[in-house]
């Protein structure tokens, strides 16, 4: 039996790729825990498109009761090319972050050692930032409908939800983040107030009252048209960027090619609350074509288990796994494209592990 101190991980491998990082985030997991003394079970989970073309069930009651009994969800990658786009997307991903409250989508955008960027010029001191997107409410809370639909006199409704409740969880957890981290100390709220004037107006209002209470913190504003700009031209401006749920999801995809790629790119839906499931991934997807090939970069999922560790109180055990990515992509790595990197899956996962 596992107790409070147990790190419990639920591992959604999911399809095409995604078992095959999986497995090396689970492996460089095991290797650092053993390392550090921390206590970590794994259990794996079969939720996917293969598992909804064999029996109809995306997310059955009883997995989800038994995936909320644990503290962080480690996912692979769901997609499936039989599965037509937005099921799994909405059944599994979006139904997991909706129904257990993962307000807080974290997206680190930083460039490591070795790793090309298409911005000329800029390396890894220059491209370090982080991206807290609010993760529950706007666009993706799923309010609309039709009205005479399939005629020629169509109309279409898609309403975007704020509540101060959820704008001001996520911006405070923001500002604690930015205190934690260190850095400038500078929160950029990134909306769209002269032109969404009652959501954003929220937000806006909610963003200077919670400021008040962080001195030591420097409040800042983009216009989201303007924050793509500053991005690409000058990505070392910032530090912390606190955005709401769908501007988020754009700019974070941004922030994935400034830093080398969705191959690199790690994210994490967190319930930061007591006893709150967090769910960890990388950012791409499930690339059925190198399915089995050995040939896919998990190096975006060992930086989702790195960031895992410090989200779950192991600061020290996160921070070596990412620096042994820093090394291995520095010094290892002769690409971070699939089939170029010199090194099979498992031998980049093996080589992460010896750099710990």
């Amino acid at each position: 039996m596992s107790d409070n101190h147990t790190l419990k991980v639920a591992v959604i491998g999911g399809d095409g790729t995604g078992p095959e990082v999986a497995a090396e985030g689970v492996k460089v997991l095991r290797a650092i825990a053993q390392s550090e003394g921390i206590a970590c079970e794994t259990q794996d989970f079969d939720l996917g498109g293969e598992r909804y073309l064999r029996t109809g069930e995306i997310l059955p009651e009883s997995v989800f009761e038994e995936l909320a009994g644990f503290s962080n969800i480690l996912l692979g990658a769901v997609g499936h090319p039989d599965v037509a786009p937005g099921i799994l997307e909405k059944g599994l991903l979006l139904d997991l972050r909706f129904r257990l409250d993962q307000y807080i989508n974290l997206r680190p955008v930083q460039l490591y050692p070795g790793v090309e960027t298409p911005l000329a010029g800029k390396t890894p001191d220059d491209i370090d930032f982080v991206v807290v997107r609010e993760n529950t409410e706007d666009l993706y809370a799923g309010m609309g409908g039709f009205l005479k639909k399939h005629t020629p006199d169509e109309v279409a409704m898609q309403t975007a939800i704020y509540t101060r409740k959820g704008c001001e969880r996520c911006i405070r957890w923001a500002f604690e983040y930015t205190r934690k981290r260190n850095m400038r100390k500078r929160l950029t709220l990134v909306a769209k107030t002269n032109v969404l004037t009652y959501g954003h107006d929220l937000v806006w209002r909610t963003f200077q009252d919670v400021a008040k209470e962080y001195p030591d913190v420097e409040p800042d504003y983009n216009h989201v048209d303007a924050c793509c700009m500053w991005m690409v031209k000058n990505p070392e401006y910032y530090d912390v960027i606190v955005t709401t749920n769908m501007f988020g999801d754009i700019i974070t995809d941004l922030g994935g090619i400034i830093q080398g790629g969705m191959g690199v790119a790690a994210g994490g839906n967190i319930n930061p609350e007591p006893g709150g499931t967090s769910m960890f991934e990388p950012m791409g997807g499930s690339a059925p074509k190198y399915t089995g090939k050995a040939v896919i970069n998990p190096i975006a999922t060992i930086a989702a288990v790195a960031m895992m560790l410090e989200q779950s109180g192991h600061e020290k055990a996160g921070q070596r796994v990412s620096q042994a990515i820093r090394t291995v992509t520095g010094t290892k790595m002769k690409s971070q494209a699939a089939g170029k990197m010199g090194y099979s899956t498992n031998e980049v996962g093996d080589l992460v592990c010896d750099a710990l």
